[in-house]
């Protein structure tokens, strides 16, 4: 498959009025009928528990989203563990769950593995949620900081033992840092947002971090450890001198944050920074048309553009046993994509809305979920 750019403007414009259908079900044939343009809170409603597994990234999100798709249905409920996103991937392809929430899209190999419970065409992936990645620290006195991707990398592999480093204090002229030790704090679990976290510092700093990315820390790599989001939070939180990566949306409080060398300039964090980071980004090569999965370019030198980024995916069944499960998940992940839960997102979380051209592909994807004939 060819790959081609999304488009320039969508990543960062404002969604546009008229939320995106949300899918009804049941006695309304929710199956066969294409979204249209109301909001998700009218239309048929849909009844039932729906149950997913997965990324704590998305954590906020995933409580706005489960409380406005309730209100909109009274009737329905969404129960959501955040388990990490590797449990995720693992959950929907064993069948334990009906959708998997990862901030990694399935590998060509777990996609081959989907297919004996989400039938011959396996699981997809539909991004729900852009997020930038924030490199958090807790130095006394010091909320921000400038780093490139080596001296990050050198700080995750315990090459720089101190923040009053020269390498550290070169990229910040004017800023008294402390002799502290450098306490890296990585995921115990795991981690869509290990892979891209990883994904960045291979192909950003390749000369440092030799390690390829992966869901799992490299066990050879010394440094403290805690399960989730909350729990790398917590931890630097409670420790003077210690960092971690962490979704942006987690980190607050007496956390600094570092802004990162993109081309010539520092890009400091933001939801803006991260969408414009994925304009960059290509679809996977030999997906299917309705696999919405994202190669990012972690090497961008467009001005402002924050490229230590994460695209998290609902990964959803192609079909399921019974037409009231599909109906149900064909109208949650609608909700999740519409205007109306990207800004419900974009609320309590912090994230970037999907642009109009990933949110017009995720809804296509969507639709085309279906129950065994």
């Amino acid at each position: 498959m060819k790959a081609t750019h999304f488009g320039r403007n969508a990543a960062i414009a404002v969604i546009a009025a008229g939320a995106l259908a949300l899918t009804a079900c049941g006695s309304d044939n929710a199956t066969n009928t294409p979204a249209g343009t109301q909001s998700a809170a009218s239309g048929p409603k849909v009844t039932g528990t729906l149950t997913g597994i997965g990324a704590s990234s998305t954590g906020a999100a995933m409580d706005a989203w489960k409380a406005g798709f309730s209100t909109a249905n009274s009737g329905a409920t969404v129960q959501y563990s955040p388990d990490g996103s590797g449990a995720g991937r693992k959950a929907i392809i064993d069948g334990s769950a009906q959708f998997a929430g990862s901030d990694a899209y399935l590998k060509d190999e777990e996609l081959e593995s989907s297919k004996a419970k989400c039938g011959p065409d396996g699981a997809i992936n539909i991004p729900v949620y852009i997020s930038p990645i924030a490199v958090a620290f807790n130095i006394p006195d010091v909320k921000e900081l400038k780093l490139d991707a080596a001296t990050v990398a050198k700080i995750f592999r315990g090459e720089i033992a101190n923040w009053n480093d020269p390498a550290i204090a070169a990229l910040n002229e004017g800023v008294t840092l402390p002799d502290l030790k450098v306490t890296p704090v990585n995921r115990s679990d795991d981690s869509g947002t290990t892979t891209n976290f990883t994904d960045y510092l291979a192909a950003a700093a390749p000369e440092v971090w030799t390690d390829k990315a992966a869901g799992i820390w490299p066990a050879t790599l010394a440094g403290e450890n805690a399960k989730g989001t909350s729990g790398v939070v917590k931890t630097v939180t409670d420790t003077p001198g210690a960092v971690t990566y962490a979704d942006d949306s987690a980190v607050s409080g007496k956390l600094g944050t570092a802004s990162i060398k993109v081309g010539e300039e520092f890009v400091k964090i933001s939801a803006e920074a991260a969408a414009k980071a994925v304009e960059a980004g290509k679809p996977v090569d030999g997906r299917a048309a309705n696999d919405v999965a994202i190669k990012l370019d972690r090497k961008t030198t467009e001005s402002g553009a924050y490229p230590v980024v994460l695209v998290s995916y609902h990964v959803v069944c192609t079909t399921y046993e019974t037409k009231e499960v599909a109906d149900l998940v064909k109208a949650f992940e609608s909700y999740v994509v519409s205007d109306e839960g990207q800004k419900t997102a974009a609320d309590a979380a912090k994230s970037a809305p999907l642009s109009k051209t990933l949110q017009e592909k995720a809804t296509a994807a969507i639709e085309t979920i279906k129950a065994k004939s």
